[in-house]
């Protein structure tokens, strides 16, 4: 009888990358079923890009995934998940951090064909985790998202954008949300 393949939780950096003292850093470093998914441009990247990649790794990982994306990278699989069908059987669920709105007057420039944000129903279950003073989106809508991504929205608080600078460790309440969508917890 063949043995089950345990789920690789691909690890979505956003814009510019997760530094050393980001939270997915630290779960890349310390568990082993973390694999960040390396895109070739975070400065100024184009969406068509990071969804080959994306999609690349879906296709190529040998059992299911769980996808771990932070800021940017929540529109890029919300974006992989309405232009590729074919591959959502493989996605066991996924955690979709503090996302940003590329819709908003401030967002970064130099990004290519993030916006207008997708807001199609994600075909696996999700967890979109919020925090009330986030910069880069207002809690009214990130809301909105998760009700139209059908994602459960999970407020954290006062934790700005949920990256480094909100020095979260290894941030045991995330990993908490991840057991739950691995079926682990």
């Amino acid at each position: 009888m063949p043995t089950a393949v345990s789920p690789t939780v691909f690890i979505l950096p956003g814009l510019y990358n997760s530094g050393p003292e980001h939270w997915q850093t630290h779960w890349e470093r310390e568990r082993r079923d973390c694999r960040r998914i390396e895109q070739a441009e975070w400065n100024t990247p184009r969406l068509r890009d990071w969804v080959a990649t994306l999609e690349r790794a879906v296709s190529e990982a040998p059992g299911p995934v769980v996808l771990v994306a932070h800021s940017l990278a929540c529109i890029l699989v919300a974006s992989w998940a309405a232009t590729h069908p074919e591959s959502h059987g493989k996605v066991r669920g996924a955690l979709l951090v503090a996302p940003s709105d590329t819709e908003a007057p401030g967002f970064p420039k130099g990004t290519e064909g993030f916006a207008p944000m997708p807001r199609q129903r994600l075909p696996f279950p999700s967890v979109v985790v919020a925090s009330t003073n986030d910069a880069f989106i207002s809690m009214e809508r990130i809301t909105g998202l998760a009700a139209d991504w059908g994602a459960r929205l999970v407020n954290v608080g006062a934790k700005h954008h949920l990256g480094s600078a909100a020095r979260l460790g290894s941030w045991a309440e995330g990993q908490a949300l991840l057991e739950e969508l691995l079926g682990t917890a």
